[in-house]
């Protein structure tokens, strides 16, 4: 199992069993617009990283973008497994 996979089913079980203080749990609380809203934040901040802010700063903002991305597509019942078949049939 990829570190991907990993995340996501964390997410996944964040959306369905909301603990107190998880941040997850919160932004699910908060709906689809807060959710897309860290989506493109993270997006702009991943950018910017790129224009000159060191491989650091870059790696952790594409992290943080990735998680973010996953908590969308748990939002909306899309599986990473859905991205995966997606990509590959790209590939082709």
């Amino acid at each position: 199992m990829s570190i991907v996979d990993e995340l996501y089913g964390i997410i996944v079980s964040r959306k369905d069993n909301a603990p107190e203080g998880s941040y997850t749990a919160a932004l699910f609380a908060k709906g689809e617009d807060e959710i897309v809203k860290k989506v493109g934040e993270e997006a702009i901040e991943l950018i910017v990283a790129a224009k000159g802010q060191g491989r650091e700063r870059l790696t952790a903002e594409c992290a943080d973008l990735v998680y973010h991305v996953l908590v969308l597509l748990a939002a909306n019942d899309v599986s990473w497994a859905e991205i995966e078949a997606e990509l590959a049939r790209r590939k082709k």
